[in-house]
């Protein structure tokens, strides 16, 4: 099997995990469970379940626990997607191909909808505890627990959506320290989550879980940077969302400071330095190694 056709076949299977654990439409709130479906079911690369299941076959077996946070950080990170696009913040029409949340189900509901998704995620994670057996299943998905709340909340992803904010304003001093902020928590937190989570789960010791959120910060910076430059010379049509909405909202982006071809230059660097901590490793992944190699230098 080539790496193309197995890249399909985990992403269906990671697909089917989300899939798995989406909540049922029902009751007088099902207006805002069928905005959470749509968002969720809109597709995508699952690359943070994907991330964290790769992860995890480094170090060990692991049981049902991992579904539930595969499930969990990808309704974080689409929770994420539906309050980045609506008109207060990037105000994009399109998202993976389709109309956004806000569009199709207005302002209000898209709002309690992202709300429901970070809610419903810490939810599906905690039922990780029902499937615990040993004392050290239990210690292992608490330790998740923590990773997970810590790098979606004000000291990860959230933290760097605010700085994000405040530097598309005007009266905002721009630097580059501020920039590195912004990349190593609106985008490389969670990859830091999904990473740092498999490898708990799966019985890594503290050293390797410091050396995956190293590979994992290299991973979402470049990450973040790639999307940058891709923002500049892709199309909607490849894309699925608007071009050019990162200089139509002022956003700080690598590109805007150190122009392509430096910013092509770090991307190469960093996701060097990221393959290079996983090959070191006793136990090589030669699918998750291709994997951060062809997303980061995605061309959507």
């Amino acid at each position: 099997m080539n790496f193309k056709e197995e890249l399909e076949k985990k992403t269906g299977e990671a697909e089917e995990i989300v899939k798995r654990y989406l909540p049922g439409m029902e009751g007088y709130q099902r207006r805002v469970l069928e905005a959470m479906d749509y968002a969720v079911s809109a597709g995508g690369k699952r690359l943070r379940p994907l991330l964290m299941r790769e992860t995890a076959a480094l170090f060990g077996e692991t049981g049902d626990s991992l579904f539930c946070f595969m499930a969990a950080i990808e309704f974080i990170h689409t929770y994420s997607l539906i309050h980045d696009d609506l008109p207060a913040l990037d105000n994009d029409d399109y998202r993976r191909g389709r109309k956004t949340a806000h569009v199709v189900y207005g302002e209000d509901i898209a709002v309690i909808a992202g709300d429901g998704l970070l809610n419903y995620a810490y939810e599906t994670a905690l039922r990780a505890f029902d499937k615990a057996v040993t004392i050290a299943d239990y210690k292992r998905t608490e330790c998740a627990m923590k990773i997970l709340g810590q790098k979606a909340g004000v000291y990860g992803m959230v933290g760097g959506q605010c700085a994000d904010l405040l530097a598309e304003k005007p009266e905002t001093e721009v630097t580059e320290e501020m920039l590195l902020f912004i990349h190593k928590n609106k985008t490389a937190a969670l990859i830091q989550a999904a990473m740092t989570i498999g490898a708990v789960l799966a019985g890594a010791d503290e050293k390797a879980v410091e050396r995956i959120g190293q590979c994992a910060e290299n991973i979402g910076v470049a990450f973040q940077i790639q999307d940058d430059i891709l923002d500049v010379t892709g199309s909607l049509e490849v894309l699925g969302k608007p071009v050019g909405s990162d200089e139509k909202n002022h956003k700080l982006t690598y590109v805007a400071m150190h122009g392509l071809e430096e910013s092509k230059r770090q991307v190469e660097t960093l996701s060097g330095e990221a393959v290079g901590i996983l090959r070191a490793f006793p136990h090589r992944n030669a699918f998750l190694e291709t994997l951060v190699e062809q997303l980061i230098y995605r061309e959507k």
